[in-house]
């Protein structure tokens, strides 16, 4: 059975799973769905069409599924969906999409620190952190245990790449390339995640075929192609390098070197 708080203000037409808790002013919309399980401390907005999963954990005065900032905005249905386990602390905001049928998703196990802000379209995919005040902008995409420093800005359409970091007070305006480490402003890729690889299980023979892939992409100036090139002929293809591989071809902004 679900804990409501007397001050909470819930839609009677919210669904909301068993075991769920509702906090002092907090505000539910109509169209919002909540798994079971979720907490909600106090004063947390939901609203527009929203779906969460179970067990979410969602802190004082953050907001999610409003409107869309982007002036393209025009009505319609647009949506968020957020997946299971994920913790929001306080003052998180995440928008809803900005064209009538596109969705912003979050995945699951997520821990997204205060102040952070996702725009509208953001994909975020799963086990990634986000420290206070670090920003994505609109149809930015997060691929699986990132890290995203504190009061970094990701410029929109960019993509992070699967375990990469991105240090505290970036500009990230092209793509941070899968088990790198990004920094500066405008942010360079500087190494491998050495860290956060062995912190994921990453064998070490795939860390040494990452090193050497960052060496060739980044340190013998080379064209992006002709690296590429390299890369094949004299790196293993183990699947971490053919995802690193994929997710450059695939850049549409670039990869940030």
């Amino acid at each position: 059975m679900s804990r409501i708080h007397a001050t909470a203000v819930i839609h009677s037409q919210a669904q909301l799973g068993a075991n769920c808790e509702v906090g002092p002013y907090c505000v539910i919309g109509e169209r919002v769905a909540l798994g079971e399980g979720c907490r909600l401390h106090s004063h947390v907005v939901i609203d527009g069409y929203t779906r969460l999963g179970k067990r979410n954990e969602i802190f004082p005065f953050v907001s999610l599924g409003l409107q869309t900032q982007d002036l393209k905005w025009k009505g319609g249905a647009t949506r968020t969906e957020i997946g299971d386990d994920n913790t929001f602390r306080e003052y998180v905001t995440v928008h809803s999409a900005t064209g009538d049928g596109e969705t912003t998703l979050v995945g699951s196990n997520n821990y997204i620190l205060a102040y952070c802000h996702l725009a509208h379209n953001v994909t975020l995919g799963n086990h990634i952190i986000m420290s206070n005040v670090a920003t994505l902008a609109g149809h930015v995409t997060v691929e699986d245990h990132a890290v995203i420093g504190g009061l970094a800005a990701v410029h929109q359409f960019c993509r992070i790449g699967k375990m990469a970091m991105i240090g505290g007070c970036s500009k990230v305006v092209q793509d941070v390339p899968p088990f790198m480490m990004a920094d500066g402003n405008p942010a360079e890729t500087r190494t491998i995640n050495k860290v956060g690889l062995e912190r994921n299980g990453v064998s070490e023979e795939a860390q040494a075929a990452l090193k050497l892939c960052y060496k060739i992409l980044f340190r013998e100036g080379l064209t992006i192609s002709n690296a590429l090139v390299k890369i094949e002929k004299e790196v293993p293809p183990l699947p971490e390098v053919q995802h690193l591989l994929n997710f450059v071809r695939t850049s549409e902004r670039g990869i940030s070197k």
